[in-house]
């Protein structure tokens, strides 16, 4: 989807102008946006709601922002090559009921943030740039997300905004993953979803607001329930809190009591329709299975055929979720071979089976599983993993068009240069 072809509207001395800020941005860029989220939660504290609290204690968001104002200064003569970040940021904020109004908070800070940061470097001139740069993504962004509401509110069984659903059941996946089953409260049909696709929980916070996050729908379309498989967030560090949702999700929340959920978004997806004889592999560390789950399952019934190779990574066999119903599903189709990986168990600790090892997955792994290499790639998992996956692909040569990630947290270190 080209959401960018109107590049021209930008007049050349607007283009010329911020691509020339690019520079100082790349140098001052977390300490502006850090400046910047300060800034708009003072004074604007009605949305906070759209933040996840634990992403700026860490400050990956920060990252994230100063990485994407960077991309946009850098590219904005050639916005094409930001095609993907702005579906994504689009899919992103359409999950969050982000809509036309609230932009100009973020605009209006923006530009603050950057007149009061870059000091004497903030001219007019500079600051009149940015505005109509930023107005310009604003009504690119706008108009996608309004596609995005439309899409999700007129298609069978669709909604827009948060609707109530029923806990159906809770299932125990791990130690400390759980599944939720998810049916609409008022019984009406669930639109199809695209496999590897999410949905938004919004639940109540003790100062009586609210707060969102998104999780992964593991089960595959066409079911009359909706399943996302929780992990239970445990604070990075002493003194840091736990995650909030994930903690009141499993500890507060049982069958039969009632989820505000947003409808189904994500631009990564398995598209059934491409009927590809190239392999298929799927490779997920921890929590990251879950995505991969709903694109294994549709495949199997889709592409009865195809060649599948799925690889999960964990800690050891008490963290992993789903490795009986994958065993189940090898058994009964022998195009389907897993491979399980574990990182803090050594060789002996394995169980003497071919379809597991110690260690963490890694290009030599994968290519005794798939030797020729030539394959379609799915992978999701924490940032380590994710990064040494992608720079392996890209140090093989897979095509852009044969890689296909999410990633669970702020992309900014993920394409970076291959290490040598």
């Amino acid at each position: 989807m080209h959401v960018l072809k109107d590049k021209k509207l930008l007049n050349q001395n607007t283009i010329d102008i911020v691509k020339s800020t690019a520079p100082i941005l790349q140098q001052h860029g977390e300490t502006l946006t850090r400046h910047f989220y300060q800034r708009m939660f003072s004074h604007n504290p009605e949305v906070g709601p759209f933040f996840n609290p634990a992403n700026q204690a860490e400050g990956t968001q920060q990252r994230a922002l100063a990485g994407a104002i960077c991309a946009y200064a850098a590219n904005i003569d050639n916005l094409e090559v930001l095609g993907g970040a702005v579906e994504l940021i689009a899919n992103k904020h359409a999950s969050l009921m982000v809509k036309p109004e609230h932009y100009p908070i973020v605009g209006e800070n923006l530009l603050a943030s950057i007149r009061e940061v870059l000091g004497d470097g903030a001219t007019d001139d500079v600051i009149n740039a940015w505005a109509e740069a930023y107005g310009f993504l604003t009504d690119i962004l706008v108009g996608r997300e309004e596609q995005l509401y439309s899409d999700s509110a007129t298609k069978d069984g669709g909604w827009e905004g948060f609707r109530k659903f029923k806990i159906d059941k809770k299932d125990q996946e791990s130690q400390n993953i759980v599944s939720f089953y998810l049916k609409p409260e008022d019984g009406g049909a669930l639109p199809e979803f695209l496999p590897g696709q999410y949905i938004t929980i919004r639940v109540p916070t003790p100062d009586g607001s609210t707060t969102m996050r998104n999780y992964s729908l593991s089960n595959q379309p066409g079911r009359d329930y909706f399943r996302i498989s929780v992990k239970r967030e445990v604070a990075p560090a002493d003194g840091a809190p736990h995650g909030y949702v994930s903690s009141m999700l499993h500890d507060n929340v049982a069958a039969g009591d009632v989820l505000e959920v947003g409808p189904p978004n994500g631009e990564f997806f398995l598209n059934v329709k491409d009927k590809h004889e190239r392999p298929l592999v799927l490779l997920a560390a921890g929590i990251g299975i879950t995505p991969i789950m709903s694109i294994l399952k549709t495949t199997l019934n889709a592409m009865p055929d195809r060649e599948i190779i799925l690889v999960h990574g964990c800690l050891n066999d008490d963290v992993q979720p789903f490795k009986p119903f994958i065993d189940q599903l090898a058994a009964t189709h022998p195009n389907l071979k897993a491979h399980y990986r574990y990182s803090d168990l050594a060789p002996d600790d394995v169980s003497p089976d071919e379809n597991c090892s110690s260690g963490f997955v890694d290009a030599d792994l994968i290519e005794t599983l798939i030797p020729s290499r030539h394959a379609d790639y799915y992978f999701c998992g924490p940032k380590p993993f994710m990064i040494n996956i992608y720079q392996d692909l890209l140090v093989w040569g897979i095509p852009a068009s044969q890689v296909h990630f999410e990633f669970f947290g702020p992309r900014e270190e993920l394409v970076q240069a291959p290490a040598e």
